[in-house]
């Protein structure tokens, strides 16, 4: 293991710069390794849940949603915020469920990815979901989004081609690939197995 005490920054003074509805933003003042002093800005966030959901099919479940900042419909994988005290596997499940209409008999956690870590903390559980039910969504008040299908190669293609920027998006189709080819394998589990061993894990 490599020693980094020549990267690491210090944490001396924070400051709380916004705490809205959504946004929690702080500047911290930091010593670096040289022993001066900086400040970094950057957003809080609990964490969040991306969704893989595979078809008996082959295909996946998509999101078509828009997204303020960028002023565009995005091309998404179904994905949430964790409540506060929420077990990763039940936001999950709570957020493909309320989004598209569907449950999953069997998850595989994949792993986790940093999405933005130039300016915030958040990281993303990559989960996988099989043996799909569709019932009724349950979206939020104020919420709009179309749920479709699409074949992997579909989605490969719209990463390709730029229609799918979303970085959770472009990850999550680069591990639906590995999976897909026996490369990353993944430890399915049960929907309630895989729930206690994540509660006992926490």
């Amino acid at each position: 293991m490599s020693d980094d005490s020549h990267l690491i920054e210090t944490p001396l003074l924070r400051t709380e710069l916004l705490r809205g509805n959504f946004l929690h933003v702080v500047r911290d003042t930091v010593r670096l390794p040289n022993g001066a002093e900086a400040t970094r800005e950057y957003v809080l966030h609990p964490g969040a849940v991306m969704v893989i959901g595979l078809l008996d099919d082959g295909r996946v479940v998509l999101e078509r949603q828009f997204r303020h900042p960028m002023q565009s419909v995005m091309i998404e994988f179904p994905a949430g915020k964790l409540d506060e005290g929420e077990d990763s596997l039940m936001c999950a499940q709570r957020e493909l469920l309320e989004e598209t209409g569907y449950s999953a008999r069997e998850w595989a956690c994949a792993g986790c990815l940093a999405p933005t870590v130039a300016y915030s903390d958040e990281t993303i559980d990559i989960w996988f979901a099989r043996g799909l039910s569709l019932g009724e969504r349950q979206l939020d008040d104020g919420e709009f989004l179309d749920v479709f299908t699409a074949t992997p190669a579909e989605l490969r293609a719209w990463c390709f081609s730029g229609e799918v920027i979303d970085s959770k998006t472009l990850i999550g189709s680069m591990w639906l690939q590995n999976v897909q080819s026996g490369e990353w394998p993944l430890a399915w589990k049960d929907a309630a197995t895989s729930l206690l061993a994540g509660q006992s894990s926490s």
